[in-house]
């Protein structure tokens, strides 16, 4: 029998589903969703196609006590969802700020599963941060509205390569203060 490494990562509680940390099962899965090329993308680091090894890979960096940034499971196991719904990532940056980024499975697009785990994430807070940022590719409008839909505000327009395209794309950038 192997037993899993226990993380200090919080799990957060959303209406529809957990927030909780990676396990090793979730491979499988989140290999799937992220080989489906409108999740990578959408995001800045899912190559496509996703390589074999990568979701293990990236489980094991999660697991890490030592990493830089947390990831949470979008898990609706316990409300009769998928147990991996989708993926949010919140990366400690410098003088007490996060950046926020998430995917969600294509078979739960305009669900409002994005909008309720950004927001669970914001107003648990779990980095202690005054502010949280997030930049989204322009050509996901959907995207954009989640961070309006949770209180983020539009701060300007910029540049971000995305693996999956192999190009730079332009992103709009948003921020949101927190109490912390």
């Amino acid at each position: 029998m192997k037993i899993e490494t226990v993380t200090t990562q919080t799990t957060i509680s959303a209406d529809r589903f957990t927030l909780r940390p990676m396990r090793r099962s979730d491979a499988g899965l989140v290999a799937h969703y992220c080989g489906d090329a409108r999740v990578a993308e959408a995001s800045r680091n899912i190559a496509h196609p996703y390589p074999p090894g990568a979701a293990e890979a990236m489980i094991e960096r999660a697991l890490d006590p030592e990493r830089r940034e947390d990831v949470w499971v979008m898990d609706g196991a316990g409300h009769g969802l998928s147990e991996v719904l989708g993926l949010i990532t919140l990366t400690a940056l410098e003088r007490d700020q996060s950046e926020i980024t998430y995917w969600v499975a294509p078979a739960f697009w305009k669900t409002g599963l994005a909008s309720e785990g950004v927001a669970a994430i914001a107003a648990a807070n779990p980095h202690g941060a005054r502010h949280m940022f997030a930049a989204v590719f322009q050509d996901h409008p959907g995207t954009a509205r989640v961070l309006t839909n949770c209180g983020f505000d539009y701060l300007g327009d910029a540049e971000e390569y995305c693996l999956a395209r192999k190009t730079v794309r332009p992103t709009w950038t948003y921020m949101m203060k927190l109490a912390a």
